[in-house]
């Protein structure tokens, strides 16, 4: 089972790949703002838990495993920021909440918000009625 931290890289490994092609040490490290460093010892770990194959100054290959978590854990992060925007979080906030909470939901959980924003999105007045009851709400 990947770890908080763990699928931060795999998510980050696997946008990347899919920008642009490749995703080296350094690429990462700016990506998520940590040492070079930091992401070898990481890349390492991913290697043996065997999302990603590893070689020292080659770089490094998603495996089946790797890119089918990566793209579960973009997915997610799409996921949340659909359902805070649908349920009326503020654009300025919304990445931070997404980081804040992604990590910490059951993937039960991120099924249920998945059938909810679903919901929202075919019953668009549906989504009128939660704004005109958050209007309502703030104004008394």
């Amino acid at each position: 089972m990947a770890t908080p931290s763990m699928e931060d890289y795999l998510e980050r490994i696997y946008t990347l790949i899919e920008e642009k092609g490749y995703a080296r040490v350094s690429d990462i490290a700016e990506a998520l703002n940590v040492h070079p460093s930091s992401v070898t010892k990481m890349v390492q770990k991913l290697d043996k838990s065997q999302y990603l194959v590893y070689e020292k100054y080659r770089g490094l290959v998603l495996t089946t495993k790797g890119k089918k978590m990566g793209k579960r854990l973009v997915d997610r992060h799409a996921l949340l920021e659909s359902f805070l925007r649908i349920i009326g979080v503020s654009e300025e906030v919304i990445f931070d909440d997404v980081e804040g909470i992604e990590h910490h939901l059951s993937w039960d959980s991120i099924t249920c918000i998945e059938c909810l924003v679903q919901y929202f999105q075919e019953e668009p007045e549906r989504v009128a009625d939660l704004r005109r009851l958050m209007e309502a709400e703030s104004e008394s």
